[in-house]
């Protein structure tokens, strides 16, 4: 299994602490950090991938450097990718469920369930067991059970962790799919990626005990530090799809008179 993340240097400490967690499911795991920004980081146990000091942060780029360079670590084909985000724990079960669910699944994009912890949990694994509460929008499976995703289901699809082969993610890259690099800054990337599983028939699928543990940090709801970012974006994928993601989010800052719609396009009121 090789595991791949994205960080910026004020992310080091979580990124050391993910390394931990890798090194408890197995030692000899290869884990790649593509770093955002414009200082380095150096972890003990993590290649650095490569390092984007471009702004606004193109979170699509990183993710295609990042599983291209696994795809050219990998020792066989059948070798795992993990992709977690970077605020992510694995489970200690995670890479032997998704390694069960590529045998069975071995072209298609497997997704493990995400738990956010509270604020000043604690990280010990066994703690981590006692806390799980996977997010309830997404499907939370028995351990080892694995189901193809319905058409709609594709929405739900979440970069913080997914899994595909080193020789599928070939595969995608050679038929023109990744992340699309169009979309910089935050948001829309991933239900983006995953639309273009779908329209090309690439069956995405969750799985049951593959299980990351999301460290807390503050957050704004709606995203105001993203608005313009969003904005843009959610016009990038209407002129794409003819439909627009993250709705909700664009509902709230239309409410607060952030953003309105003229000709069926999104601007940010100044």
């Amino acid at each position: 299994m090789i595991v791949v993340s994205i960080a910026s240097a004020d992310r080091a400490q979580r990124l050391a602490e993910q390394r931990r967690h890798v090194e408890l499911g197995s030692p000899s795991v290869k884990h790649g950090v593509v770093i955002l920004g414009k200082e380095s980081l150096d972890i003990a146990g993590v290649e650095c991938i490569a390092h984007v000091k471009d702004t606004p942060v193109n979170l699509s780029r990183a993710r295609n450097l990042a599983g291209d360079w696994a795809a050219t670590q990998a020792s066989t084909g059948g070798e795992a990718i993990v992709f977690l985000d970077v605020d992510c724990l694995p489970a200690e079960q995670l890479q032997g469920w998704y390694l069960e669910a590529l045998s069975q699944y071995p072209n298609s994009v497997l997704s493990g369930p995400v738990t956010y912890l509270p604020e000043d949990a604690p990280t010990e694994p066994e703690r981590l067991h006692e806390l799980r509460n996977p997010h309830p929008a997404r499907p939370d499976l028995e351990p080892g059970e694995v189901r193809q995703a319905t058409h709609g289901e594709y929405d739900l699809f979440w970069s913080l962790n997914f899994c595909v082969s080193a020789q599928f993610w070939r595969t995608l890259r050679d038929h023109g799919i990744g992340f699309d690099e169009q979309f910089t800054g935050y948001g829309g990337e991933d239900t983006d990626f995953a639309w273009n599983l779908r329209a090309m028939d690439v069956s995405l699928c969750w799985v049951g005990g593959a299980d990351a543990f999301h460290m807390w940090h503050s957050v704004s709801s709606p995203p105001w530090e993203h608005l313009e970012d969003i904005v843009t974006n959610a016009n990038r994928f209407h002129d794409k799809w003819g439909q627009w993601p993250m709705r909700g989010w664009l509902d709230e800052f239309a409410a607060a008179g952030a953003i309105r719609c003229e000709h069926n396009v999104w601007v940010v009121v100044s």
